[in-house]
């Protein structure tokens, strides 16, 4: 959601409205909304991990540590946002490459070197959060305090509401789903290592499309096709992590496969509908492609409340599905627009 109305909604009010200040202010805003929420929920840790069915004790040191990796990513990825709409791609790659070596060789090395794990976490968050600092001071933009939320939001309005969805989704269908047992969890979590980081890497292809289309040289079938080249590099990563870690973990093969199964299935039918989305939304009207989602996370936040231990699976096919046929429909009633040349 800070990514969406802080991070994209700024990037894009700065093309369309000519507003030097609004990049500024949206890192202004992440940074300081982001370190209340995430620390409200680091002071209040033990709750959150009993209310995700976990055992605090076990857990407690690791979600700290993820909660703090996710707000100093939160912030490094508002840079790199602007410096794509910015058209430095290069030094966008070379920074997010520099922070991932970074982030994995400290992690690392410090495990080789030492055995407390407060340790190995502090040296490995402390290295992140200098390097992203250098990067705010480094790409720093004016700010003047007039925040425009609602405008950024509507710019990005679909996935600010999808992520709010998708947090009510995790919090009470993930925690449904891992009520069922270790099988279930396990299969959840090691389907979720071997495809969440490719889920982020695939947004890349709405950021391209924002931006292409924030500069009105966007080109639908062209990029449907880069992202299916994408697509495709993605399963291969995600089939060579299948079986490199799957003896690594006690799973069952068939609940494993039928969670993996949904993942690919999403990941075939995301490009078409996702782009689509994006044009929609920013060139024919925010409200009615909000209200879409909305609809389509309302039945996803629905279905993950069954009580079955794949409640969360389809949740999400039939979401996706159900994006997949109506934005097929929306575009083809509207010609005269750049989904059908």
């Amino acid at each position: 959601m800070f990514r969406s109305a802080f991070s994209v909604g700024s990037n894009i009010s700065k093309e369309k409205d000519k507003d030097k200040y609004a990049v500024g202010n949206g890192i202004f805003l992440t940074i300081v909304l982001g370190l209340i929420v995430y620390g409200f929920i680091i002071i209040n840790i033990d709750n959150y991990i009993k209310f995700m069915n976990m055992n605090v004790s076990t857990y407690r040191l690791f979600t700290i540590y993820s909660l703090m990796q996710f707000y100093i990513q939160l912030i490094y990825s508002t840079i790199i946002e602007k410096l794509y709409y910015e058209e430095k791609n290069k030094l966008a790659n070379i920074y997010s490459f520099s922070f991932n070596i970074l982030n994995f060789t400290v992690l690392i090395l410090s495990a080789l070197l030492f055995k407390n794990s407060m340790i190995i976490i502090s040296l490995t968050l402390t290295s992140i959060l200098i390097f992203t600092i250098y990067l705010v001071i480094k790409e720093r933009e004016k700010i003047n305090f007039k925040f425009n939320i609602k405008k950024w939001i509507r710019y990005d309005s679909v996935n600010f509401f999808h992520n709010l969805c998708f947090l009510i989704i995790f919090l009470f269908g993930l925690s449904n789903a891992t009520s069922y047992g270790e099988e279930y969890t396990l299969a959840i979590s090691f389907v979720a290592l071997i495809t969440d980081t490719q889920w982020d890497v695939f947004d890349s292809i709405n950021t391209v499309a924002k931006i292409d289309i924030a500069k009105g040289k966007f080109n639908y079938r062209e990029s449907k096709k880069n992202a299916y080249k994408l697509l495709m590099l993605l399963l291969f990563s995600v089939f060579v992590m299948f079986l490199i870690f799957y003896h690594n973990y006690k799973l069952n093969l068939v609940i494993t496969l039928i969670f993996l199964g949904t993942e690919i299935f999403n990941y075939l039918i995301y490009p078409v509908y996702s782009l689509k989305t994006t044009y929609l939304n920013l060139e024919y009207s925010p409200t009615k492609i909000t209200v879409n989602k909305i609809i389509a996370n309302i039945g996803r936040m629905l279905l993950s409340l069954l009580r079955t231990p794949y409640c969360t699976a389809i949740g999400q096919v039939v979401s996706s599905f159900y994006q997949f046929v109506v934005l097929n429909i929306i575009s083809k009633k509207h010609k005269n627009n750049a989904l059908n040349k």
